[in-house]
């Protein structure tokens, strides 16, 4: 079962439980996967669990970055519904790595292409990114990279 079908299955026991922000939420998903559909549609192609992912990630994104807003603007009412919303959302996404996992991820990316300064960067991050997709923040991975590099590993 895909992701989209998922998410209609879960919308229908949202709707039998009665959970209004769960129904909400797993709306606007299946929205904005269909929009993705639609979009990738009109290329010719088709959509693909990554295009899943990456469009959920997006998703998740958003809500993190509004829940930043709204906690600098004093709006903690906002800030728990971003944040329910978000914990829903993540409910669809790849179980995210600590940062531990995702240095030795890094790590080994780095040794296998042998590169050794910050030069290299530009090589690393496509093939790590590649390798961590939906599964740690690309903030994290870029800070990581940067930060091994500029040690020369």
């Amino acid at each position: 079962m895909g992701l989209k079908e998922k998410i209609s299955e879960d919308i229908k026991a949202a709707m039998k439980s009665g959970d209004k922000l769960r129904l909400e939420t797993l709306r606007t998903l299946r929205a904005v996967l269909m929009e993705k559909e639609i979009e990738l549609r009109g290329s010719g192609k088709t959509m693909t669990p990554d295009d899943e992912i990456s469009t959920l990630t997006s998703a998740a994104k958003k809500r993190k970055e509004s829940i930043e807003q709204f906690g600098a603007a004093g709006r903690t009412d906002l800030v728990q519904q971003e944040t329910a919303e978000l914990n829903i959302i993540a409910e669809y996404l790849p179980k995210q790595m600590s940062e531990e996992e995702v240095k030795r991820v890094v790590e080994e990316i780095i040794a296998a292409t042998g590169v050794s300064s910050t030069d290299d960067f530009g090589k690393v991050m496509p093939l790590v990114m590649k390798e961590l997709k939906g599964k740690a923040a690309g903030r994290l991975i870029q800070q990581l990279v940067k930060n091994m590099l500029a040690k020369g590993f």
